[in-house]
């Protein structure tokens, strides 16, 4: 049996949007595209996409933690993979068994990290994070002589790599995005002196990418726009398709008197003879509640609004005058013909950002992918990178 509700995961519109960056960057002589596909590929599905990007040219994928790296290279992924999370928290087996590249955040992973290769008696490559605003994972940027000494001198680690994480990337308002700036390229310099070589900078998710080309250093780590949608208010067109359209269908129809209240809570009595319609999809498929008598969803190239409450299973829609049955399709994100819901809009909608509206979307909503970027039949044994060590 398959749900109404499904996401169907246009494969080929992900690599379309891989080359549209890599064109922006200025194609082969750009900058390396680190390809982030954590959190299910932003609900898309992190394998399948990953292959996809892969296949697309992607040089390296990064994810957000051990668990997800190994699921990749599972999945058949045989370009490098980094590792953005915390290492102190995790079993570090994985590292070695797939050849993921992790991030060294903190004296105290560094410790972790350069005794399992110790006792491993290898090597292990790693990118070296800076916190320079955020305040989250990262050796302070103003701290750095007293806490990276002893990790560039430790024998099982290799940095290749130095980067750090804007915090304010959308807000082009906001005087940390420039501050955070001058704070890494001060902490290279100081890393360098302490003795980092590392052949890789890289600091540019896609908001500052697209915001200020002067954060591109040696590679950029975007991931929202490989899906298909632009982050904020960072409205530049560079030819984007939206990768996923989600589809429900209604299952059923019915009329509401002046004065009733369709789902829980009792909100928002209509006031006119209304038809209305149900659709199996609710909260527990990533539908946000806040989407009550506020979003819409496109049925027969016509927006139509959901009104009453967003329920676990379902939403009803406002179908006064159309024309509708059930098994008649509902687009609640992507487009048809005529019309169009965006990640963006939804997210706009209801106070939030387009990676959450993505990655909201529930484990229990089947996926199915297309174009040609497709990949299909099950994965080769896993060979070692090229490049990595470990």
């Amino acid at each position: 049996m398959v749900r109404p509700t499904y996401a169907q995961i246009d494969l080929e519109a992900v690599a379309a949007n891989f080359r549209a960056v890599r064109s922006l960057l200025g194609g082969d002589a750009a900058p390396e595209i680190i390809a982030v596909v954590k959190a299910n590929g932003y609900g898309h599905g992190a394998v399948q996409v990953a292959r996809a990007l892969e296949a697309a040219g992607a040089p390296m994928l990064a994810c957000a933690d051990i668990e997800e790296g190994v699921e990749l290279r599972q999945g058949g992924v045989r370009v490098p993979v980094l590792v953005f999370g915390a290492l102190s928290v995790s079993d570090l087996d994985g590292v070695f068994s797939y050849q993921l590249t992790p991030t060294v955040s903190s004296p105290f992973a560094a410790r972790a990290l350069r005794e399992a290769a110790t006792r491993r008696q290898t090597r292990v490559g790693c990118h070296l994070k800076i916190d320079t605003g955020m305040n989250r994972l990262g050796f302070r940027h103003d701290n750095l002589g007293e806490t990276l000494r002893d990790v560039l001198k430790a024998p099982g680690l290799a940095v290749e790599a130095v980067y750090t994480h804007f915090a304010t990337a959308e807000d082009t308002d906001h005087p940390l995005f420039e501050q955070q700036q001058r704070r890494f390229e001060a902490a290279v310099r100081a890393a360098s002196s302490l003795g980092a070589s590392p052949r890789m900078i890289h600091a540019a998710n896609s908001a500052a990418l697209l915001r200020d080309r002067a954060t591109w250093y040696d590679a950029v780590r975007p991931g929202l726009l490989l899906y298909g949608a632009l982050p904020g208010a960072l409205g530049r067109d560079v030819g984007l398709r939206p990768a996923m359209t989600l589809r429900s269908r209604i299952v059923a129809v019915k009329g509401m008197r002046v004065g009733e209240t369709a789902g829980y809570g009792g909100r928002c009595p209509v006031d006119r003879p209304t038809t209305i319609a149900v659709v199996p999809a609710g909260y527990a498929d990533g539908l946000d509640v806040r989407l009550a008598g506020r979003g819409e969803v496109l049925i027969r190239g016509r927006r139509v609004p959901i009104v009453g409450s967003v329920c676990m299973d379902s939403i009803t829609i406002d179908v006064t005058g159309l024309d509708v049955s059930p098994g008649d399709e509902v687009i609640l994100l992507g487009h048809d013909d005529r019309q169009r819901i965006d990640a963006g809009e939804v997210a706009e909608t209801i106070g939030t950002v387009p990676h959450e509206v993505l990655c909201r979307i529930g484990t229990r909503i089947e996926r199915s992918y297309g174009g040609k970027q497709a990949v299909s039949g099950r994965p080769a044994d896993v060979e070692p990178a090229a490049g990595e060590t470990g």
